[in-house]
């Protein structure tokens, strides 16, 4: 089982609803295992990461307005990737480890510019 990130908005009754995937856009937010062993592990925490460390127990919801702090948090990860690569869990080698890290933090980003832009939330489950 993988990882998803997805858009999001409210209705009237506050209810979330996920919106389609566009095409040629891949949802893949990571292995499940990652949950724990990468966005919730020390090395994420001790960057001082608050959004990805939520996915080690729980679905991550980011609402609408905390959109843009997410999009400061995915570029300290990306900023740090060396360090997170290194530090996690590995079943390969570290260069395919932060390539597999670069390709969900790249999907992860896009899919919130895509929520900011219209002004909706971000969802990772």
């Amino acid at each position: 089982m993988t990882l998803a990130v997805d858009v999001f908005v409210r209705d009237a009754n506050g209810e979330w609803r996920v919106l389609d995937v566009p095409e040629g856009c891949d949802d893949s937010a990571g292995f499940e295992s990652w949950r724990r062993t990468v966005w919730g592990s020390q090395t994420v925490r001790s960057l001082g990461a608050r959004h990805f460390p939520v996915l080690a127990e729980d679905n991550l919801l980011v609402e609408a307005d905390e959109v843009p702090g997410f999009l400061r948090e995915v570029a300290l990860l990306r900023a740090n990737l060396d360090l997170i690569a290194a530090t996690t869990e590995r079943p390969r080698g570290i260069t395919e480890r932060r390539d597999q890290l670069s390709s969900r933090l790249r999907n992860i980003e896009a899919t919130a510019l895509r929520a900011l832009e219209s002004g909706a939330g971000v969802l990772i489950w």
